[in-house]
């Protein structure tokens, strides 16, 4: 789509967005993917640590390493101050590329403190160094030894559930499918929570509507965190990758499905959500009016990332 075509989001988004726009231009952020990705991890890293201050205090934190198929990978364990109710593994977004427990550490001490659930924080490894599907096998792998050692943990081994941002959701809701397809025990998948994920549309009318240097989700950013995540062009049809090919008419965990208004792969919650809900998988959606792709991050700023991340915790806990 030209250019001058395209919906100027920036004149719609909520005065919350607006203000935190205002804000990023004012301080230094990742500016391009032509960059070494050794360099932009870092640069994301740096601008993420003012929006990871405050925030709840967690009754302890515990850094594990967990023993995968592909070496070590570490996690991180975060305890609210009551007593664990169940199981939360997090999957951070960044488009497979960018991310890490740093980085979304104020997300999952929120998520923690508002289910009352031990959160588990998955630092996958990212891409291109690693490709599809290691992330989701080191997830699995992740959920296997907490399921084992969950007592020398201090966790609830029979529920769990997987949430996660943007790519993080992709995560997530594969990691949940692949359990599923493979008979994996590792307790009672409660409900997934989906964060403005991409799901595997190629193409969406949101898609071409939107996108831009505001949000590094333009037509050429999509292909290229694909092209690094993905080893061959038949993997865009795994149904670990498009999960619209993989059997969402049955045995589907409850899913919070959460897209942002502004958001070019919003179509892609609204077509997941329409697949389930048509055959009668247990599913809720919402649209964070307003919003830009990664709000989630902002809730120092914004009233609509904490209540995003309350509802999804309240649906989580209703499962229980």
């Amino acid at each position: 789509m030209k250019q001058e075509n395209k919906v100027n989001v920036l004149e719609m988004v909520s005065e919350e967005m607006r203000s935190v726009l205002q804000f990023q231009l004012e301080n230094p952020q990742p500016s391009s993917l032509d960059e070494r990705y050794e360099t932009l991890r870092q640069r994301y890293c740096e601008e993420r640590k003012y929006w990871n201050e405050q925030g709840p205090v967690m009754l302890k934190t515990e850094q594990v390493n967990v023993e995968t198929d592909y070496g070590v990978m570490a996690t991180r364990i975060y305890y609210p101050k009551q007593d664990s109710r169940a199981t939360l593994f997090y999957l951070h977004g960044g488009g497979y590329i960018l991310g890490s427990l740093d980085t979304h550490d104020r997300i999952m001490r929120l998520l923690a403190h508002y289910t009352g659930c031990a959160v588990i924080g998955i630092d996958y490894t990212l891409s291109p160094e690693a490709k599809f599907p290691q992330a989701i096998e080191e997830t699995v792998s992740a959920c296997q030894f907490f399921h084992q050692r969950a007592a020398d943990f201090n966790l609830d081994p029979q529920r769990i559930g997987f949430a996660g941002d943007s790519a993080g959701a992709m995560l997530a809701m594969a990691t949940a499918l692949w359990l599923r397809d493979h008979k994996i025990d590792c307790g009672n998948v409660t409900a997934v929570l989906l964060y403005y994920g991409l799901f595997g549309l190629r193409d969406s009318a949101t898609r071409r509507l939107y996108g831009g240097s505001w949000d590094g989700l333009t037509a050429k950013d999509l292909q290229e965190y694909e092209d690094a995540y993905l080893a061959n062009e038949r993997d865009r049809e795994s149904p670990y990758y498009c999960l619209f090919n993989n059997d969402l008419t049955r045995d589907v965990p409850p899913c919070f499905i959460l897209g942002s208004e502004f958001d070019p792969l919003i179509d892609d919650s609204r077509a997941l959500y329409q697949t389930l809900q048509t055959h009668g998988q247990p599913c809720r959606y919402q649209i964070a009016s307003g919003t830009l792709h990664a709000f989630l991050h902002y809730s120092r700023m914004m009233d609509a990332a904490d209540r995003a991340l309350r509802d999804g915790a309240e649906y989580f806990c209703q499962h229980l």
